[in-house]
């Protein structure tokens, strides 16, 4: 699997340089080049692997696309080509956009819980119910964006948990800047009523 390990053995030491962008590094990985490869990784994988996580709603299956999207990366790079040369979209565009396909396709298989995504047992202490109430809210968020349809799903992953503008969000996405709107009204407002539910439930449950 591509992670820590491939870095250490690749013996990367070096700090990224300013030549060393993202364009550059994908020109010496089409040629083979495993060090670009590592620093490229070192650069992105790990805001790849929680984009995939809040896109499939699981932390082992965020792992594997992230894991896959590299894959890819290295497979594809000599046929990848620079905006400056005629390419259609950045690096970061590019890989976000194989991000959210594996995703999208990941959440079409058959699913099973994985050890690190099952529930925690529950401590009984006050503190513990409080500790357990305020996961039990995370995990009903993260269920109910989970459950949006995907281009929802999307738009709301990159403007709110990733920070980006609506603007960003529409490059990424290939759409125009009033369907992110749209699209971001619907999902707000589709999570306002599955959450007023959880949170009314969790209310009752806790007093």
């Amino acid at each position: 699997m591509i992670g820590r390990r491939s870095l250490n053995e690749d013996g990367l030491a070096a700090q990224d340089g300013g030549a060393n962008d993202d364009e550059a590094l994908m020109r010496r990985i089409g040629e083979g080049d495993r060090l670009a490869f590592a620093q490229l990784l070192r650069r992105h994988l790990q805001r790849t692997q929680a984009l995939a996580t809040r896109l499939t709603g699981s932390a082992s299956d965020g792992e594997d696309v992230a894991q896959e999207a590299f894959q890819r990366v290295w497979t594809h790079a000599a046929r990848w080509t620079p905006m400056g040369e005629g390419g259609k979209a950045r690096f970061t565009t590019w890989l976000y956009r194989i991000t959210a396909n594996l995703a999208i396709d990941r959440r079409r298989k058959p699913r099973t819980t994985p050890i690190e995504d099952a529930p925690e047992p529950v401590d009984e202490s006050a503190d513990g119910f409080a500790r357990v109430h305020e996961r039990e809210l995370g995990q009903n968020v993260a269920r109910a964006v989970s459950a949006l349809p995907a281009r929802q799903r999307q738009v709301l992953v990159l403007c709110f948990y990733e920070g980006r503008s609506n603007v960003e969000a529409a490059e990424l996405l290939d759409l125009t800047v009033g369907a992110v709107e749209s699209l971001l009204v619907r999902a707000r407002r589709a999570l306002r009523a599955t959450l007023a539910d959880a949170y009314a439930e969790l209310k009752e449950t806790g007093s």
